[in-house]
């Protein structure tokens, strides 16, 4: 595990130079540029991170606990105050162990999210990983509006070697899910990812979809432990928060994975939609492969940031 973690921290060290680019790089100019730490000098830090998608609000919050923490040690030189501002940005950001307790009991894991967001991919690197730690895993294939996500998913659970429950397209997707629900139960399942449509801009049945779903799970399987997970494109910044915020409208979501972080200059949205959202980000993933999809690290995002 050392070597594969060690791996991924080096590929989000890479995978997120475009948000160091644009952040770090206008830090630490403000850092050697100013002499005094003065309003001006906070307005400039302000407005750095807020190009960098962290956010107005978050920001603001990062802003006024490092002012507060600059006050208590009596510093007085910006260079100094990098450290208190690397420590603001992470206290913004706690994943605790208990995010991820669904991995080790009898579970069901909805994967929910707009289409184009790595969805059905997550589904199946997830998965994989899960199989891989010794876990009876089953996916099933709830997004049957569209016929290429039963397609992929039927491959990414022939890769990963686990069972797939799946119908034709354009079947009803909770009667995927009360099917899935009765093979896992029969099979003595540890973990259960369904894949969902993701059809954000009908939100009304959007809506009645994922409550239908919800039924047949809390009336089939009433002692599964249930798991949330947005998939968002962190490619897509703010426009990932706005969704983020429609979606918690219309279910109950425990934790987001955030993609494709390795394609953009805004990663600082990961830090934006836990600190905005009380959501934590549980997973992020930086590539294509199966061991690109990794639990969130707080720590080492904001070192990797800053690295």
């Amino acid at each position: 595990m050392g070597e594969n973690k060690k791996g991924f921290f080096g590929r989000l060290v890479e995978g997120l130079s475009k948000t160091r680019n644009n952040i770090v790089a206008g830090i630490e100019s403000i850092f050697s540029g100013f002499s005094s730490i003065d309003d001006e000098f906070y307005e400039e830090l302000e407005e750095i991170l807020i190009m960098a998608d962290i956010g107005i609000n978050t920001t603001g919050s990062i802003i006024s606990d490092l002012k507060q923490k600059v006050k208590e040690a009596r510093i007085k030189e910006p260079k100094e105050c990098k450290e208190l501002l690397i420590q603001s940005i992470m206290d913004q950001m706690k994943v605790t162990e208990a995010a991820y307790d669904f991995e080790n009991q009898k579970s069901i894991v909805l994967l929910i999210g707009v289409n184009g967001v790595g969805k059905t991919t997550s589904v199946g690197k997830l998965a994989g990983q899960l199989k891989d730690k010794g876990k009876k895993v089953m996916v099933a294939a709830a997004d049957t509006f569209r016929a290429a996500a039963i397609e992929q998913l039927t491959e990414w659970a022939n890769r990963a070697g686990v069972e797939i429950i799946a119908q034709k397209e354009g079947s009803d997707p909770a009667a995927v899910i009360y099917d899935a629900v009765t093979s896992a139960k029969a099979r003595g399942t540890d973990v259960l990812i369904c894949d969902t449509a993701g059809r954000l801009h009908n939100k009304k049945n959007l809506m009645e979809e994922l409550k239908k779903i919800d039924r047949v799970i809390t009336r089939e399987y009433t002692d599964a432990y249930r798991e949330t997970l947005l998939v968002l494109d962190g490619t897509t910044g703010q426009n990932a928060l706005s969704q983020a915020k429609q979606f918690k409208e219309i279910a109950d979501i425990t934790g987001i994975i955030l993609t494709k972080l390795d394609g953009t200059a805004k990663g600082g949205i990961a830090i934006a939609i836990q600190a905005e959202l009380g959501i934590p980000v549980k997973y992020i993933g930086i590539g294509e492969h199966i061991d690109d999809l990794q639990k969130f690290n707080a720590g080492d995002f904001v070192n990797a940031l800053f690295n």
